[in-house]
C-alpha cells in the first residue's frame, strides 16, 4: 500500500492541510529500529481494514488521524504510550487549525486503544476493533504477529513475558466479544478466539 494515499485522504476528510513534516516524522516513528510489529505494516494493515469496511465511520477524518497516530509513540518499556501518542496526534493537528473539539476527540480514539476496557460505541469501537483485527488474521499472519511481539519484548525473561501475555490473551477470551462493530465481529471474532487459543497453549 502507497501510504501517501490514505494520508492525503485523512487531511482531505480533516478539510485542513496537514503541517509540512508531519508525514515523514509519522512514517519516521513507525520505522524506529526497536520496532517489530508496532510498525509500517501495522498501519497499511489498520488502512486495509478501513478500505475493506466502507462508510462505518461516524468522523472518518478523525478515525483515519487516530489510527495514524495510535502508535505514534511506541515504548515496550513504558506503559503511557497512547498518552503520549494521543498528546502528539493534539499537537499536529492542533498546528493545522483543527476544532479543539476535534483534537478531543481524536485523542480519546487513541486512548481507547489500551484495550483496558472495552470501549464505547460508535468510532472508538471502529477504532478498536481496527486495532484488533490482527488478532482475526489467518493462522501464519497471526503467528508471525506473535513472533513480532516477543522480539519487541526480547529484553523480558521467558517467564516474565509467557505470564504477561497469558493474562492479556486470556483477557481477550474472557470477553463476551472481542470486537464490538457487527461487520468485524462477523469476520474476526470466530478466526480470533481459534488464534488465541493456539497461543495459549504454546505459552
Amino acid at each position: 500500500m502507497n501510504l501517501a494515499d490514505p494520508w492525503r485522504e485523512t487531511w482531505t476528510r480533516l478539510a485542513l492541510a496537514p503541517p509540512a513534516t508531519a508525514f515523514d516524522q509519522v512514517l519516521a516513528a513507525y520505522r524506529e529500529p526497536h520496532r517489530v510489529y508496532h510498525t509500517l505494516q501495522h498501519l497499511e494493515e489498520c488502512f486495509q481494514r478501513v478500505r475493506e469496511f466502507p462508510g462505518s465511520a461516524e468522523q472518518p477524518g478523525e478515525v483515519l488521524a487516530a489510527l495514524w497516530y495510535h502508535d505514534a509513540v511506541y515504548d515496550p518499556h513504558a506503559s503511557d504510550n497512547e498518552d503520549r501518542s494521543g498528546n502528539l496526534a493534539g499537537a499536529v493537528l492542533l498546528e493545522a487549525g483543527a476544532a479543539v473539539a476535534a483534537v478531543t476527540r481524536v485523542r480519546s480514539l487513541i486512548l481507547a486503544t489500551r484495550h483496558d476496557t472495552s470501549p464505547g460505541p460508535g468510532d472508538a469501537a471502529l477504532v478498536v476493533d481496527i486495532d484488533l483485527a490482527i488478532l482475526g488474521a489467518d493462522a501464519s499472519r497471526f503467528d508471525q504477529y506473535e513472533h513480532q511481539v516477543r522480539e519487541e519484548y526480547s529484553w523480558a525473561p521467558d517467564p516474565i513475558f509467557a505470564a504477561t501475555r497469558r493474562r492479556i490473551l486470556t483477557g481477550f477470551l474472557r470477553r463476551a466479544g472481542i470486537y464490538t462493530t457487527a461487520p468485524f465481529r462477523s469476520r474476526f471474532e470466530a478466526p480470533a478466539r481459534i488464534n488465541l487459543e493456539r497461543a495459549l497453549a504454546r505459552l
